[in-house]
């Protein structure tokens, strides 16, 4: 897929609720594609892999307005009774996707780490990635370490290889003991836990640990909040059972009514994986672990034994949830003239029927008409609908395009929005915690496959930018400095550690990613981003 060209243009702007623009109204699908997935017993408190198919699932990026997911998960923390009165949030979401943030999109996706912070208060998206774009707040763009010496992580996310269509990416969080607990956080009297959550990726090209969750950006809500200390993530082990969909917020659409009442609608060129036997495997074998599938080998490890593989086994400590059939497709438009409503579901009945493809898989089984119209691998959704009442409830049925009436004015719809003017990059600050100790080498630059380039610097691990700003003495900096590079030296990229997938190909991230150390810096020195911008820019 070709990254997106940006030219100045005014941007077009969605109409009021019920505002109508010329002859049809501007609107969006989203919703929910859910699994139906199973839990598993709590003691399976270790974090959590899987592999999700990644696609092009517009046919040409949308614009600024588009957001969303593919498949992915939500691992919130185990709960501690009795329960927060107010409202109370926090888990580490993510995955693959497209964000209205996104600096520089294309058609493939990118996959960000998602750690939400108390309620939201902070986001941690992957090493120098988080809410907002203000380094003066930080809010969460200190929250992630970098571990991996060979793979860059550029703040817009992290880039799958161009041209990706329905291989299979795979991820997950796994605690490691990387830190020590202890009783104070920040000089306050609450403690901060020890479980360092870490991101293993299993993808064609590269398989590892690659960045983690500092402890403290969980609990640094409890400064403020010592009532909750104690509840995140960093001293909790992990919810043993979590949802898994695909949640889409916004694709272009738009809704136009006849000279008859009835409204119809058109929806962007929506598009899932099919192989040869019409089906579209989504989510592969999520599998939830207790501690004896890392923490425990990793804990001996650093305190003298004997170096574990870091191979993960699933069948010794894992438990592989059970997917089943789903009886309905969620996403859906709003109804016409009512932005406020609900969204009124598609009606796919005859076109797919979402299902467990086995005991641990689940996709799209697709009928006959559709397999006939797909192309390249994917299936586009029919782009014309038309609203009908069934059983007291509204839904949108699938028409072709021949059949609607004010076809004209829906192809007048713009699917596509233009951005108003060309991404400013991304760049850190140059002095602080940035300059002091500072890099060892650097900087460099690598071109990647959306059109940007990323400038980056080789920092020793414990002297990263995120690690000054963890809440960590000098002498717990040294203490994970050791234990990282016991890592660099035995987790090599050439091995196997999340449990593999038993169908279907694996994904490639971005060639332009992986890197290898300078001399001299093979161990303890980890690649940080400092900016990212167009390629001419």
């Amino acid at each position: 897929m070709l990254p997106i060209r940006f030219a100045v243009a005014a941007t077009l702007v969605l109409p009021s609720s019920g505002a109508f623009q010329d002859d049809f109204d501007r609107t969006e699908v989203h919703g929910y594609l859910q699994v139906n997935v199973a839990g598993a017993p709590e003691r399976f408190g270790g974090g959590f892999s899987m592999h999700v198919a990644a696609w092009p699932m517009l046919e040409r990026h949308p614009g600024p307005h588009f957001q969303s997911g593919l498949f992915s998960t939500w691992m919130f923390p185990r709960e501690v009774e009795p329960e927060p009165e107010d409202w109370f949030y926090t888990d580490i979401e993510g995955g693959l996707g497209w964000w209205r943030d996104t600096r520089f999109p294309t058609e493939t996706p990118k996959f960000i780490m998602g750690g939400v912070a108390h309620n939201f208060s902070a986001w941690a998206n992957g090493p120098g990635a988080g809410k907002g774009r203000d380094w003066d707040e930080p809010a969460g763009k200190y929250g992630v370490a970098q571990l991996s010496p060979w793979v860059l992580w550029p703040p817009d996310g992290l880039n799958l290889a161009q041209g990706t269509n329905g291989e299979l990416f795979g991820y997950g969080y796994l605690p490691l003991p990387l830190t020590e607990a202890k009783d104070t956080t920040a000089g306050r009297d609450v403690p901060t836990g020890d479980r360092s959550w870490t991101l293993f990726l299993d993808a064609a090209n590269f398989k590892g640990p690659v960045a983690f969750f500092t402890p403290f950006f969980f609990s640094r809500a409890s400064i403020e909040r010592p009532d909750l200390a104690g509840r995140f993530l960093d001293s909790r082990p992990s919810d043993s059972s979590r949802p898994i969909s695909m949640e889409t917020q916004h694709i272009p659409a738009a809704i136009a009514t006849d000279a008859n009442g009835t409204d119809w609608a058109r929806i962007a060129r929506s598009r899932f994986p099919i192989d040869a036997d019409g089906e579209s495997l989504a989510v592969h074998r999520m599998i939830t672990f207790t501690d004896a599938a890392l923490w425990d080998a990793a804990e001996t490890w650093f305190a003298g034994g004997d170096a574990p593989s870091g191979r993960i086994d699933a069948s010794a400590h894992g438990h592989v949830h059970r997917m089943d059939d789903v009886d309905r497709f969620g996403w859906g438009i709003q109804p016409p003239h009512d932005r406020e409503a609900d969204a009124v579901p598609f009606a796919i009945d005859g076109l797919v029927d979402p299902v467990a493809l086995d005991a641990g898989s689940f996709g799209y089984r697709w009928s006959a008409a559709a397999r006939e119209r797909a192309r390249g691998g994917l299936v586009t959704l029919p782009e014309y609908w038309r609203f009908e009442e069934r059983d007291g409830r509204g839904a949108w049925s699938p028409v072709a395009a021949e059949a609607v009436p004010v076809k004209a004015a829906l192809e007048r719809a713009p699917m596509v929005d233009a951005y108003e003017a060309p991404p400013e990059p991304y760049v850190t600050p140059t002095d602080g915690c940035w300059a002091e100790p500072g890099p060892v080498a650097g900087p460099f630059e690598a071109e990647l496959g959306d059109g940007s380039v990323v400038t980056y610097a080789w920092y020793r691990f414990a002297d990263q930018p995120a690690l000054l700003n963890a809440d960590l003495s000098g002498a717990e900096r040294e203490e994970l400095q050791r234990r990282v590079e016991l890592i660099h030296r035995a987790w090599t990229v050439d091995r196997q550690y999340l449990p593999p997938p038993e169908r279907g190909t694996l994904a490639s991230i971005d060639p332009a990613l992986i890197v290898e150390p300078p001399e001299g810096l093979e161990v303890g020195f980890v690649p940080i981003v400092t900016r990212q911008a167009l390629g001419d820019d």
